[in-house]
């Protein structure tokens, strides 16, 4: 009976520690902005992963069509060879946030310093071809725990979240990730999205369509920060 209770208490135990990691929204090891409290039909759209040379381009024109501007949490090492996308992006309004340099799986289990040097090895790329502050940052793969915690205290960050993962990168079928969000809509909400898929322009034009029809706003995380 005894190692039954310590197995349970163990289960419970390791629950929580992934639950704590990889819930952006409990902001248990890391509080992060995740969604504004406002009754106002607001909503902000997120892009993570690129920038793309294929994709990217694609998305930028949906947004610029419908007057839409986002933010991109890009990857540091995808920055040498796609500048002009970068500098496209802030000239049509948008804005840029850190999703770190490597991007690695092995993120999460750097050291302070290692993991430091690489979100800071991000930003000095972005802003030197950006010529803008870079200020926010969203943890790669949504994960957190202490050690990301203080570097992103420690550099001064503002670590963004989301309340609608529309679960894009499993492929699923559009009219899947519609009904997602129209489940989950809500004002204030901000919306996880990868500019980096196969149709993602295609996506973000019928979630664009989507919210008019529902009535809401797009503007940038920045606004609902505000």
């Amino acid at each position: 009976m005894m190692i039954v209770c310590l197995l349970l208490c163990l289960f419970l135990i390791l629950s929580f520690l992934v639950y704590a990691s990889y819930s952006i929204q409990s902001g248990i090891y890391l509080r992060s902005f995740c969604k504004k409290r406002t009754t106002e039909k607001v909503v902000a759209l997120t892009f993570d992963d690129g920038p793309d040379p294929i994709q990217t381009p694609k998305v930028l024109k949906v947004l610029k069509e419908y007057q839409a501007t986002a933010c991109f949490f890009c990857i540091g090492h995808k920055i040498k060879g796609n500048e002009a996308l970068l500098k496209s992006m802030v000239t049509e309004g948008h804005l840029i946030g850190n999703h770190s340099y490597s991007h690695s799986g092995l993120f999460p289990l750097y050291g302070l310093s290692k993991m430091k040097k690489d979100l800071q090895t991000c930003q000095c790329e972005l802003e030197r071809v950006t010529s803008q502050p870079v200020t926010l940052f969203r943890p790669p793969f949504g994960v957190t725990n202490p050690t990301i915690a203080k570097a992103v205290r420690q550099l001064g960050y503002t670590s963004i979240g989301w309340s609608i993962r529309t679960l894009d990168t499993q492929q699923s079928a559009p009219d899947k990730i519609l009904a997602r969000i129209r489940k989950r809509l809500k004002p204030g909400a901000i919306i996880l999205l990868h500019d980096r898929m196969p149709g993602s322009d295609q996506l973000v034009k019928q979630i664009l369509d989507l919210l008019k029809e529902q009535g809401y706003t797009v503007v940038r995380p920045d606004k609902l920060l505000a």
